[in-house]
């Protein structure tokens, strides 16, 4: 699940999931860009962790959005796990915060309501990662429906991300999208 605008697509969501109960649930909650510009009306956060963030198996904050959620600054990893624990104390089963461009080493943490994981990968120096957070979180979803423990899923899918972000066609002169393909299509 992805950017959801306002309290009543949060409620309407929410009652769905309710309904239907799927087996894995992964939200991002797309609150605030990577660069901290912000993305939601901070009015609907509420809502959100109302309604919304107790179903997620899975909750997938950037550095600015578990910054907003943990109501605490983020600089060091020390400080991801911190806000992963105080994220999860809302009520989701595992916090992924994601570290990105925003801190070095391009580290994540995944807290599952006992241990903090570090997921660390090599950080390419690229300006081609439009969409990195919703691949991130649908490959999550994807390795959950194939069978795969939370933090295994995660580190799966934070290796096919940068695999996608290492191949990426360098299209725009902004922020360029991944190359989503680039295990099934080769580049010759």
């Amino acid at each position: 699940i992805g950017m959801l605008s306002s309290p009543e697509c949060m409620k309407a969501v929410a009652g769905k999931l309710a309904q239907y109960k799927p087996a894995h649930i992964v939200i991002d909650p797309v609150m605030f860009a990577k660069n901290g510009d912000p993305l939601m009306d901070p009015a609907s956060v509420g809502a959100l962790i109302q309604t919304v963030l107790p179903f997620a198996e899975v909750l997938t904050p950037n550095v600015p959005e578990a910054q907003y959620l943990a109501d605490m600054e983020i600089r060091t990893p020390e400080d991801m796990e911190e806000a992963a624990r105080r994220i999860y104390a809302k009520g989701c089963r595992n916090v992924l915060v994601k570290g990105g461009k925003n801190i070095a080493g391009a580290v994540d943490v995944l807290f599952d309501g006992e241990t903090c994981h570090r997921i660390e990968i090599e950080q390419i120096n690229t300006t081609s990662t439009h969409g990195t957070g919703c691949t991130l979180s649908s490959a999550i979803a994807s390795n959950l429906a194939l069978g795969h423990s939370v933090p295994e899923a995660v580190k799966l899918s934070k290796e096919y991300v940068t695999d996608a972000i290492r191949h990426a066609p360098g299209l725009g002169h902004g922020c360029g999208p991944l190359n989503h393909f680039c295990r099934i299509f080769s580049e010759e």
